[in-house]
């Protein structure tokens, strides 16, 4: 039994050094708390810009955007920069913030277990090392487990088997038949990065994707200049802002006759832009997404369609019915010899145990897995779950909207810096959200999830990772000025506050009616 007495190992313990992690370091030191560590499994911070190599690796929402508010850059190569640039920017901003001596690499969580009678903490790693931490940041992003398709014989290929999210450089393409399963934003820009080694690409797609004209280019002259200069690249981020705000957070919180409207107008060029880049019209068709525009994720590519002209690439959209030793069989009873099959089938994003991807256990031993399994994803701004004192989440359900992640970063650090503040200004060491606090939160998502167009006929056949197995989307519902206010400004009593009780499994909290 651990003793009420105890001193944890750290005041705070951050699950991940991804941009997630980072941003709750440099948050929990503008609150004056400094006694934190940053474990990692990788052996560099970066998270999912330091895993994924595969080729073609890019940001595709523009990196004036893609950055913390408080540290823009201005030396970007491209508007979208490529994936190595996103790492670096990552290493930099442990360095300029000092968090490379708080930083634990090379570790992987294997299980969180909450003391009640010490108010701890207790994380497991692969090392049978056991940390401890009075309050835990989970900033493991949600690209985290890689999903691997569910098809009979996959485990029977014979040839190289790679996930873009494990990318193997040392498996060759150049001259093999190579095949991709999956047309998601990775495929985008996998497919024509690797055309031009392989001798043959066939490319099997389940479900189109909308696919935009990716406005880059390279950043000099007077480029170079314009992101160089504060206030010029503050102006060109706070427009780039205002627009996502109004394309994406207003597409899921706005009205339905406005969305709807809105929605339907910007199809018409997206899709005459998507014909004009394939030639064959029986091809170009199958290319072409029936669903509507938002459904499931869009992307930007100038040439993954133009792809699809040569003579050294196909498209499949038969279902796989089988792989076996030497490639893949399709229902149509075709047979398609691959040497390498590379599989661009996205993440393990709302499963059971999928984030964070070990077993987590609260009060009482309640299971966050099984919490969520039970009773659908949820968290109050995506930060707080009762029943998980001193937890706080950084990618939380309903805690994301769609845009950039670094503007949800920002948000839910701020909040969770925020609690844990309170308590150490209340000279408390427990902090929990309230059971009421948090159903109000979640009763008003599911609310305004009622007007969302996911659940209409206009997204069916879109097989969107948006809508869970619950029959949720567990995104917040709101704009990013309401995702950015209330994560400041959040009323400090609906968290509750106190110290652990000598009686086995008790803490003394005020009462819920406080």
């Amino acid at each position: 039994m651990t003793s009420p007495e105890r001193r944890p190992d750290h005041e705070v313990v951050v699950v991940g050094a991804g941009f997630g992690g980072i941003g709750a370091g440099i948050a929990l030191q503008r609150k004056g708390i400094h006694d934190f560590l940053i474990v990692d499994k990788w052996d560099r911070v970066g998270g999912t810009w330091h895993a994924n190599t595969y080729p073609g690796v890019a940001v595709d929402i523009p990196s004036f955007i893609y950055s913390f508010s408080y540290e823009q850059r201005g030396d970007w190569s491209r508007i979208f920069a490529p994936g190595d640039e996103l790492r670096d920017y990552a290493e930099s901003m442990v360095d300029k913030y000092g968090l490379r001596r708080k930083l634990l690499l090379n570790t992987t969580i294997t299980g969180a277990e909450y003391d009640e009678d010490a108010a701890l903490w207790l994380l497991r790693t692969d090392g049978e090392r056991t940390l401890t931490a009075r309050f835990v940041v989970m900033a493991v992003g949600g690209l985290e487990r890689p999903k691997m398709p569910e098809i009979p014989g996959l485990d029977e290929f014979g040839g190289a088997l790679v996930h873009t999210a494990l990318w193997d450089h040392d498996v060759a393409l150049e001259g093999k038949r190579v095949a991709v399963i999956g047309t998601g934003a990775t495929a985008l820009q996998l497919v024509p990065a690797i055309v031009e080694q392989v001798a043959h690409l066939t490319v099997f797609q389940r479900t189109p994707i909308w696919v935009f004209p990716k406005r880059d280019a390279a950043v000099r002259g007077w480029g170079r200049t314009v992101m160089s200069t504060p206030w010029l690249r503050s102006g060109i981020r706070t427009v780039g802002t205002v627009a996502t705000e109004i394309g994406m957070g207003g597409m899921v919180a706005g009205p339905s006759w406005l969305t709807d409207t809105g929605r339907r107008l910007a199809e018409i060029p997206v899709r005459r832009w998507m014909r004009s880049q394939v030639h064959d019209p029986v091809l170009r068709e199958k290319l072409i997404p029936r669903y509507g525009l938002g459904c499931k994720r869009p992307s930007m590519s100038n040439d993954y369609l133009s792809t699809f002209n040569r003579a050294d690439v196909s498209l499949v959209t038969d279902p796989i019915e089988r792989i076996d030793a030497h490639g893949v069989r399709t229902a149509d009873g075709a047979r398609h010899d691959v040497d390498v099959l590379i599989c661009a089938t996205g993440f393990k994003l709302w499963e059971k145990d999928a984030v964070p991807p070990f077993p987590v256990h609260g009060r009482e031993g309640l299971s966050l897995g099984d919490f969520w399994d039970t009773h659908r994803f949820q968290a109050y701004h995506g930060v707080s779950v009762p029943g998980f004192p001193n937890m706080f989440t950084i990618t939380g359900p309903y805690g994301f909207v769609l845009g950039s992640y670094f503007w949800m970063i920002e948000a839910t650090a701020a909040h969770l810096s925020r609690a844990i503040a309170e308590t150490k200004r209340r000279g408390e060491i427990v902090c929990e959200i309230s059971r009421s606090a948090h159903d109000d939160y979640f009763a008003k998502c599911l609310r305004r999830q009622e007007r969302n167009f996911l659940f209409t006929p206009v997204c069916h056949g879109s097989n969107t990772y948006y809508i869970n197995s619950h029959g949720d989307s567990p995104f917040r519902p709101s704009t990013h000025g309401e995702m950015y206010w209330q994560n400041r400004h959040y009323n400090l009593d609906d968290y509750r506050y106190g110290t652990p009780d000598r009686t086995p499994h008790r803490t003394t909290v005020l009462e819920e009616s406080a």
